[in-house]
């Protein structure tokens, strides 16, 4: 039987914005879609808007909240833009850092560097963090986006450790890439990882150390959504990724390294956009007081089995 590899979805937790900003996200991206769109009732937040969508084959989340968290650099998303699958790649690139750069703030010039001729890191009006790259058509190809861990302050120098770590976790997980830094680029630490990428289920994702004093670190701004098609498939991840009891709740916990992840039914995103609000309303009340979540008492709770 083939391995059960999941798709994990970054999870984007807004004030109030979070469908102004998918909307306009689809706007801009390739083949950018909103899935759906719910309002959860009663929650600590009051009535919240989540919305699930698209953008290049990337599923995304994004949540309307209240001003408890700031996204910063610590999770962006590189976005690759290959010559050989795209003969106007250096164009759409530019187009796309435009729009991003519009209202936000520059980070990276847009410019040649030694790893691409054309690189930048914006962050955009909303907050959150994008790298534009031309990449390179000989290398082995890789999604058009990819979610990038920055491991700095007290996990800096802890990024190959952590892509081995999730690898282990995560069923159908593969190593891509590993670049390390060299000596004599101080604040950086010799061998410490310079760029890193790994699979995870289906999911790419791109991870490196900095030694730097930044100032900011992993968060709840951005969280990562794993769907589990069982009750000991949630068991299970919970046990491996919850390190920090204070973090735990309706299903969000946070791992070794600071970083938040949501374990949740596979079945969740459809119990969710299934459009009978008391449906909805039932299970939010199910799945707020819960801290690891009850695949069986959601269920109940929703009025019967929902499959994605």
């Amino acid at each position: 039987m083939p391995e059960n590899r999941i798709t994990i979805t970054p999870h984007l937790w807004f004030d109030r914005e979070a469908r102004e900003a998918a909307e306009r996200y689809c706007s801009l991206f390739p083949d950018g879609h909103i899935r759906s769109v719910t309002t959860l009732h009663d929650t600590p937040s009051g009535d919240v808007d989540v919305v699930s969508f698209s953008l290049a084959g990337q599923p995304f989340m994004a949540i309307s909240a209240g001003p408890l968290f700031r996204f910063n650099p610590s999770v962006s998303f590189i976005v690759n833009h290959d010559p050989s699958r795209d003969g106007e790649a250096r164009a759409h690139l530019d187009a796309l850092w435009d729009a991003l750069a519009d209202g936000g703030l520059v980070r990276m010039p847009l410019d040649a560097y030694p790893f691409s001729p054309r690189y930048g890191w914006v962050e955009d009006r909303y907050g959150v963090n994008w790298q534009l790259i031309l990449s390179d058509p000989e290398g082995e190809p890789r999604p058009s986006i990819v979610p990038a861990l920055l491991f700095t302050g007290e996990v800096a120098g802890r990024a190959e450790e952590a892509g081995a770590f999730y690898r282990s976790v995560f069923p159908g997980s593969r190593p891509g890439q590993l670049l390390r830094w060299p000596a004599g680029m101080e604040p950086e630490r010799e061998g410490t990882v310079m760029y890193s990428d790994f699979r995870l289920g289906e999911t790419w994702f791109a991870a490196m150390d900095s030694a730097e004093d930044h100032g900011f670190g992993f968060n709840e701004a951005i969280s990562f959504v794993a769907p589990c098609d069982s009750q000991e498939e949630i068991d299970r991840h919970w046990a491996a990724l919850s390190v920090v009891p204070d973090a735990e709740a309706c299903g969000w916990c946070k791992d070794r390294y600071g970083l938040s992840w949501q374990i949740v039914p596979a079945a969740m995103e459809a119990m969710m956009a299934c459009g009978d609000q008391a449906r909805i309303d039932r299970l939010t009340q199910a799945f707020l007081p819960m801290k690891k979540l009850d695949l069986a008492a959601l269920q109940a709770a929703f009025g019967g089995e929902v499959r994605r």
